[in-house]
């Protein structure tokens, strides 16, 4: 939950600032434990983050690596490995020889190119940004910017899972799904189960529902499921093939429990699921999707790839 580029810092979750002292860390996190303990009339998903905020910055050594993987650091501390940036990098590929999905398009791509744009664009023309990706850069930027470098790493982590489930499946990344700029569909799932439009999100914080959409803070009056559906209605039509079921991938942070259904949205089964749940959701099909198989399966994929066109 403090990973995300929409992620309060574990020092505005205690409420204190990045230079306090040991001292004032301690005797904030002693209060927020009782402002937010639920047995207190407190909120139990803030109690939560207060006690790991605790765990990242309540001791020297936690706090130093904290802030040196967050942009915390000072001038003098901040020489660091890849390693502790890659919460803010695309994954680097991996060499394995295990058979992999058949994939297409660029998982988070239109999302990067447009973050990149934009946080060089607010930094100010002329201004040098050497790393775009530096986590204190980010983390001052507009609201939309971090969401654009959220999303992007959403869903280059969907692309990662669901390459690892085999050649039984087939992917496509950033769909087009309509002329105007961002229009498009995060990923199109053909499997064994069933075809899927699936959508890949990051609300740093916990998912709620309401009729059948999701709520929250983070998504600012958006409306995920109606989006998903509204997309894939385009791609449906213009490919002339008919999805089983929508998909919403969280990060595991962002529900409560593994999988949450939904039900029939207009007419289409819809779950929001855990990205950790993700491949056993897909191997197993959503609940009262529309089953595909033998050849109407090759038929399918067939439609995708003379129609699928890609942001």
């Amino acid at each position: 939950m403090f990973d995300s580029p929409l992620s309060a810092s574990a020092y505005d979750v205690l409420g204190v600032d990045p230079d306090a002292t040991a001292e004032e860390i301690k005797r904030a996190f002693r209060l927020r434990l009782r402002q937010t303990h639920p047995d207190a009339g407190g909120d139990a998903g803030a109690f939560i983050q207060v006690q790991r905020a605790w765990e990242l910055i309540g001791t020297a050594e936690a706090r130093v690596a904290y802030d040196r993987g967050h942009g915390f650091a000072t001038a003098s501390s901040t020489e660091t490995s890849e390693q502790d940036w890659s919460v803010w990098r695309a994954p680097t590929a991996r060499a394995d020889s295990r058979p992999k999905a058949r994939a297409y398009g660029h998982p988070g791509g239109w999302r990067r190119e447009r973050f990149l744009s934009l946080i060089r664009e607010w930094a100010g023309h002329g201004v040098e940004v050497p790393d775009p990706y530096d986590p204190a850069l980010v983390r001052s930027a507009p609201l939309e910017i971090r969401r654009l470098l959220a999303d992007a790493l959403a869903e280059e982590a969907t692309a990662a899972t669901v390459s690892d489930l085999g050649m039984g499946f087939t992917v496509w990344h950033d769909v087009a799904a309509g002329s105007g700029a961002g229009e498009k569909l995060d990923h199109v799932i053909l499997s064994p189960s069933g075809l899927y439009g699936v959508m890949s999100e990051d609300f740093a914080e916990l998912a709620r529902f309401r009729r059948g959409e999701i709520i929250g803070r983070n998504v600012d009056g958006r409306a995920p499921v109606a989006t998903l559906l509204a997309r894939m209605r385009a791609i449906a039509r213009a490919a002339k093939v008919r999805f089983g079921g929508a998909i919403i991938v969280l990060p595991d942070d962002d529900l409560d429990q593994a999988v949450t259904p939904l039900g029939k949205v207009r007419g289409v089964p819809v779950v929001v699921v855990r990205r950790s749940a993700l491949s056993m959701v897909l191997r197993q099909g959503v609940p009262g999707a529309r089953d595909i198989g033998g050849n109407e399966l090759f038929d399918v994929r067939t439609r995708l790839q003379q129609t699928v066109r890609f942001v």
